[in-house]
C-alpha cells in the first residue's frame, strides 16, 4: 500500500481544486511527510517549507493557477508548491546539477510566475502583474506570498505604498512565522477574518461609502471608526493606512479557516492583505524545536535528525571570520558587527552572544545596513558589515554614495564569493570583484586560504577607508591559523612558484588549482592577494620574465581582476600576452561547487587546457580571435 494515497493522485493543481475541503488536511499531512523524506535525501531548505504546507494547499485549492498568479517571496518556501505543480519526481534531484532549482524559476515551470532568490520582491512583481492584467483586460487574480522577514526590507513597503493607491486587484499574504500562534488566533479571530472578508460586510461597506459621499465629514468619521474597531481587534492599522483591506491574523495551519477566507478574498476588488501565522518546521518535531538548524540542511536521517560536524573537519571561512570578529572585538571596543538578517549564515552567532551591545541585526535591509554602517563610522566607531556577496548587490548605491564617496572606514566581510553551489545563480557571488574594483577609495582583497583571510580582515580593519575581504563558501585548505592579529602589506602579492614561459596570476580561491596546474605546465604562480590596489610591481616583473600571463579568478571575467592586470600591461606597453580565465558571461546554474568549476574550466585540468590552447594557437599569436576551448571562457589580448 502506498504511503501517500492522496498525494499520489495529484499531478497538477487542477486536481487539488477537485478535492473536497475535508480531504485537504490529509493531503497536507502526506505532503509534509513527503517533504521530510525527500529533503533528508537531497538536502535543501526544510523548516520554511514545512511551515507553508497548508497555505500552499489552500492557495492552489482556491485560485485557478497558473491563470491566477502566485508570486512567492525569497523562494525557499516553495517546495510544497513544486510538488503540487508536477515536480514531485524532480524533487529527487533538487538543487543538483541538471535537476530542479531550490527556488521558483520561470524556465522550469509555468506555475513559477516570477524568478526569486533574493527577498522582498513579491509585492512589486505582483503589482506589475495585476496592473498588466488590468491594462490587457484579463480577469485574473494575483497573490504575493511574503514572509515576515522579507517584510523588513524597504522594497516591500515601497511596493505596498504604490499598490495601495494603484487600484489593482491583488492579494498580499503575509506568512508570519516569527512568533508562536497567540491565543487571539482562535474562534474569535477566525470569525472576524471571515466576517471582514465576506461579501455581506464588504457590500455594506461599499453601500455606506456611497451614502456617506454626500457628507465628507461623516465619511471620514465612519472610516476612522471602522479603523478604530479593527485596530482594537487586529494589528492591521498600518496596512489599512497604506490602502489595503487587512484581514487576520489567522492560523496558517488551519485549513478550515484558510480556505473560506481565501475564497472570500478572491471575490473582492482592490488591494487585499491577509495575515497568516505559521510555525517553521511545523509537523517535524526536531525542526519545530530548532527551526534555524533545520532551515538549510544537508542529507540526514529523519528519525535521527542532523548530526554534528565530524571532529577534525577543516574550519569554514565563515568560522574563520566569526573567530576573528570576536578576537578583534576583544582588542578594540570600537568594533561594531552588523548583519542583514544572516547571523548564523555569516558567522556572527558567538559575537552576538559575547558582545550583544555591539551587535546589530538590521533585518533583510541591505541598503539600510550599509548606510547604518556609514553613520557609525562617521562617529568614530569601526563597523564590520558581514554580508553575502550576492546580497551586497542590493546595497550598491549606498556602498558608492554613503561609504566610498565619504571614504569611511567600513569593513565589508563578503562571504560566499564565487560559485556557491546548490543555491545557484541567485546566490553566486560572481560579480563583486567587478563592481567593487571600479569604486574609488575601495581596497579589495581575496584570500587564498583561511589564515590569509584572517590577516586580510585585520588589514582591512586597520585601514582609514572602505575595504572588502572577499572569501568563498565552504571550508578552507587546512593551513595553520596564526592567532595573533597581524596584517599584510597593502597592495602586495607574492610569488608561490617559479617556472618559465607562463605565469599564472591567481586571485583568492584560484591559487590552489593554479598551483596544481603549474606543476604540469612548469609555470610560475603569483598569489595576487589584492585586486585593488593591484600589485603593479609584481605584474611588471612577471611580464618581463614570461611571454604569457594568465589571470585566474572566481569572478566574472568581464571587468574582473584580469581587467586590472590588463590595465597595468597596457600602461607599460608590455609585449607579454594576457589570457584571462574566469566565470563566463552567462548565469551559472546550480550544482555541486567542484562540478561547476570544472564545467567552466576553473580547475587544474581547465587551466592547463586553456593555457596549452593559447600556446599552440597560431591564430592567437597573429592577434585574431579564436574560439575558447571546451568549458572555458577566454579573453585574449
Amino acid at each position: 500500500m502506498t504511503r501517500y494515497p492522496l498525494l499520489d493522485t495529484i499531478c497538477d493543481p487542477a486536481q487539488v481544486r477537485k478535492l473536497e475541503r475535508k480531504q485537504l488536511p490529509q493531503l497536507a499531512n502526506e505532503l509534509r511527510s513527503f517533504l521530510v523524506e525527500s529533503v533528508a535525501k537531497t538536502g535543501g531548505h526544510l523548516s520554511s517549507n514545512l511551515g507553508t504546507v497548508e497555505l500552499t494547499v489552500a492557495l492552489h485549492h482556491v485560485f485557478d493557477t497558473p491563470h491566477d498568479r502566485l508570486v512567492w517571496d525569497v523562494g525557499h518556501q516553495t517546495y510544497p508548491h513544486k510538488v503540487l505543480t508536477g515536480r514531485r519526481t524532480g524533487m529527487a534531484r533538487l538543487r543538483m546539477h541538471g535537476g530542479i532549482s531550490g527556488f521558483p524559476k520561470r524556465t522550469e515551470s509555468r506555475y513559477d510566475t516570477f524568478g526569486v532568490g533574493h527577498s522582498s520582491t513579491s509585492i512589486s512583481a505582483a503589482l506589475g502583474m495585476a496592473l498588466a492584467a488590468k491594462i490587457k483586460g484579463e480577469p485574473r487574480k494575483v497573490v504575493a506570498i511574503i514572509g515576515d522577514g522579507a517584510m523588513s526590507a524597504g522594497q516591500a513597503f515601497e511596493a505596498l505604498n504604490n499598490a495601495g493607491v494603484a487600484d489593482a486587484d491583488m492579494l498580499v499574504v503575509l506568512n508570519d512565522n516569527d512568533m508562536s500562534i497567540s491565543p487571539a488566533v482562535g474562534a474569535l479571530n477566525r470569525y472576524l477574518a471571515r466576517l471582514f472578508s465576506g461579501g455581506s460586510f464588504n457590500a455594506a461597506r461599499k453601500a455606506g461609502e456611497k451614502i456617506l459621499d454626500f457628507s465628507p465629514s461623516l465619511r471620514e468619521f465612519a472610516k476612522r471608526a471602522e479603523e478604530h474597531v479593527k485596530g482594537m481587534l487586529t494589528p492591521g492599522t498600518l496596512f489599512e493606512e497604506m490602502g489595503f483591506n487587512y484581514i487576520g491574523p489567522i492560523d496558517g495551519h488551519d485549513l478550515e479557516s484558510l480556505v473560506p477566507t481565501l475564497q472570500n478574498l478572491k471575490n473582492l476588488k482592490g488591494p487585499q492583505f491577509l495575515h497568516v501565522i505559521t510555525k517553521k518546521g511545523q509537523g517535524y518535531k526536531l525542526a519545530e524545536v530548532d527551526p534555524i538548524l533545520y532551515h538549510g540542511v544537508s542529507k540526514f536521517q529523519p528519525e535521527v535528525g542532523i548530526a554534528g560536524s565530524p571532529s577534525g573537519a577543516k574550519p569554514s571561512y565563515t568560522q574563520i571570520f566569526g573567530d576573528w570578529l570576536c578576537d578583534m572585538a576583544a582588542a578594540d571596543p570600537k568594533l561594531v558587527g552588523i548583519t542583514p538578517a544572516m547571523r548564523e549564515g555569516s558567522g556572527l552567532l558567538r559575537f552576538s552572544q559575547r558582545y550583544p551591545d555591539r551587535y546589530y541585526d538590521v533585518g533583510i535591509a541591505e541598503q539600510h545596513a550599509v548606510t547604518f554602517a556609514a553613520g557609525l563610522a562617521c562617529e568614530g566607531l569601526r563597523p564590520v558589515l558581514a554580508i553575502y556577496s550576492t546580497f551586497l548587490q542590493r546595497g550598491y548605491d549606498q556602498l558608492v554614495h554613503d561609504v566610498a564617496l565619504q571614504n569611511l572606514p567600513v569593513v565589508f566581510a563578503l562571504d560566499r564569493g564565487g560559485l556557491v553551489g546548490a543555491d545557484g545563480p541567485t546566490h553566486h557571488g560572481a560579480f563583486d570583484l567587478s563592481f567593487l574594483s571600479c569604486i574609488p577609495n575601495m581596497v579589495v582583497m581575496t584570500p587564498s586560504d583561511e589564515n590569509e583571510c584572517r590577516k586580510m580582515l585585520t588589514t582591512a580593519y586597520r585601514l582609514d577607508g572602505p575595504s572588502a575581504v572577499r572569501y568563498p563558501r565552504g571550508s578552507g585548505t587546512g593551513v595553520a591559523i596564526d592567532q595573533e592579529l597581524v596584517g599584510l602589506p597593502v597592495g602586495k602579492g607574492e610569488i608561490r612558484r617559479r617556472g618559465s614561459g607562463v605565469a599564472l596570476l591567481a586571485f583568492g580561491s584560484m591559487l590552489t588549482p593554479a598551483l596544481a596546474a603549474a606543476e604540469e605546465l612548469d609555470a610560475s604562480v603569483a598569489n595576487m592577494r589584492f585586486v585593488k590596489p593591484i600589485d603593479r610591481e609584481l605584474i611588471i616583473a612577471l611580464a618581463a620574465e614570461h611571454s604569457l600571463l594568465v589571470s585566474v579568478e572566481e569572478n566574472a571575467v568581464i571587468g574582473g581582476a584580469g581587467t586590472e592586470v590588463e590595465r597595468v600591461l597596457e600602461d607599460i606597453a608590455s609585449s607579454a600576452r594576457l589570457l584571462r580565465l574566469g566565470i563566463p558571461d552567462h548565469f551559472i546554474e546550480h550544482g555541486d561547487q567542484a562540478l561547476l568549476l570544472t564545467e567552466i574550466g576553473l580547475d587544474r585540468e581547465g587551466i592547463v587546457r586553456a593555457v596549452r590552447a593559447r600556446q599552440n594557437s597560431s591564430v592567437a599569436d597573429s592577434g585574431e580571435s579564436m574560439p575558447p576551448p571546451k568549458n572555458n571562457y577566454l579573453e585574449q589580448q
